[in-house]
């Protein structure tokens, strides 16, 4: 029997344990670069990571006659996919305007949603209209908060105030005021959330903010204008708290004395505005409509 040789046994030992070690590199790398096709594209993602993805944002505006409406809310859908391009963006209205809402949850199959009401308060769209039609559908969404109240709100009624050509200088604030006409509900959380406005408007401004209404509510923008001539305040502007041109913002406007600014529209500010309720409502399980 020949005797075993150490020296002529170790390069056998060497090339075994590199060969152990080589496998341990090369089996994961190859899971790794398994769902990528010879010609270098990427095979589909399974379903769970698919479910990964986030929920697709669904703008839901309310609609209007006025075309002005749905290009405006287009445009500032436009903004929003411009601050987050990895993310989803549809447009869905609750009435007069196409897409309707129900249809575009339907063109979502089983994808998850969140809808982000383009309303400034809370009302009956916003606690019956817009859940119900989401628990009708067969996408699983979750309706985020209004749009107001909030800063950054304010934040685009000081600048369409600003661009309408509001500059009171500080002898002036003594006989300025703003009304903010807003489309008016009879629920009372929605003439809440205008007064909360009108509040954050008139520290940003430095002058009494007053709310005012289209409908359904008091006072009327005429009532408002009347009460602040009679306390003095003879130089007042109209703020348009309406998130695209109507009706309402049309017939508001043309009973300003003076300045009257733009409605909301497509602004950097909304658009950020959309996103935070967006990632308030993913934050936040089984997001109900309210107030922040």
């Amino acid at each position: 029997m020949t005797a075993s040789n150490p020296l002529r046994d170790e390069p056998a030992r060497h090339l075994d344990t590199t060969a152990h070690l080589m496998n341990g590199i090369s089996s994961p790398l190859a899971d790794r670069l398994r769902p990528v096709h010879p010609g270098g594209r990427r095979r589909t993602a399974p379903a769970a990571a698919r479910d990964a993805a986030p929920p697709v944002l669904v703008l839901v505006a309310h609609g209007s006659r006025d075309p002005r409406a749905f290009d405006t809310v287009r445009a500032l859908a436009g903004l929003v996919r411009a601050l987050r391009p990895s993310l989803r963006v549809r447009l869905g209205h609750i009435e007069l305007n196409e897409p309707l809402l129900p249809d575009t949850l339907a063109a979502l199959g089983a994808a998850p949603a969140v809808l982000v009401p383009l309303l400034l308060g809370r009302g009956y769209h916003v606690k019956r209209d817009i859940p119900e039609m989401a628990a009708a559908a067969s996408a699983r969404a979750r309706v985020a908060a209004p749009l107001g109240p909030h800063p950054l709100l304010v934040e685009t009624l000081h600048a369409r105030l600003t661009e309408a050509g509001w500059r009171p200088d500080t002898a002036a604030r003594g006989t300025s005021a703003v009304v903010l006409a807003a489309a008016g509900s009879r629920d009372p959380d929605s003439a809440a959330d205008t007064r909360r406005t009108a509040r954050l408007l008139a520290g940003r401004l430095g002058v009494p903010v007053v709310p005012a209404y289209a409908s359904a509510a008091t006072p009327t923008v005429a009532t408002a204008l009347r009460a602040l001539a009679a306390r003095g305040r003879p130089d007042v502007a109209v703020a348009s708290c309406f998130t695209a041109p109507g009706r309402f913002a049309t017939q508001c406007a043309a009973q300003a004395p003076g300045i009257a600014s733009a409605p909301l529209g497509a602004h950097e500010a909304m658009a950020r505005l959309v996103l935070h309720r967006y990632d308030q409502a993913r934050a936040t399980a089984g997001a109900r409509p309210a107030s922040a």
